[in-house]
């Protein structure tokens, strides 16, 4: 079940693992929708929603996503364990250390990471 959170000055939508899966940066329209029908700023992605070639650089998907939720004043956390897909690809380990160095975009390994990373928030300083 989808549901909203808030920490710190963030609103969260935070989606459940069933659900419509994120394949296409066109399919991320519905995404992006549901954060602004609950006026939300934050979004929070279950791994398991993601579509297979989601992380696979290579399909582009990842960073159409991304940078469309980032056009839209949107945060985004994937949530979920990674360590194989960054396993199989350096450009995936090189990308995911570089956005979880900025503000918009984390990859965490759960909810727990996310909550602390959104109290200590950089993402707060840059929403008001």
């Amino acid at each position: 079940m989808t549901q909203i959170v808030e920490i710190g000055k963030s609103r969260i939508l935070r989606f459940s693992q069933d659900g419509a899966a994120l394949r296409t940066p066109a399919e991320a329209n519905d995404f992006i929708s549901e954060a602004w029908s609950s006026e939300a700023d934050f979004l929070a992605i279950p791994l398991e929603r993601l579509g297979p070639d989601f992380l696979k650089l290579s399909s582009g998907v990842a960073g159409e996503v991304f940078q469309k939720f980032v056009n839209y004043g949107l945060g985004c956390a994937i949530i979920g364990d990674i360590t194989q897909a960054l396993e199989g690809s350096g450009a995936l380990r090189d990308f995911v250390r570089e956005t979880n160095k900025g503000r918009s975009i984390w990859f965490v390994a759960d909810f727990a990471e996310l909550d602390v990373r959104l109290g200590t928030s950089r993402f707060q300083s840059q929403q008001g």
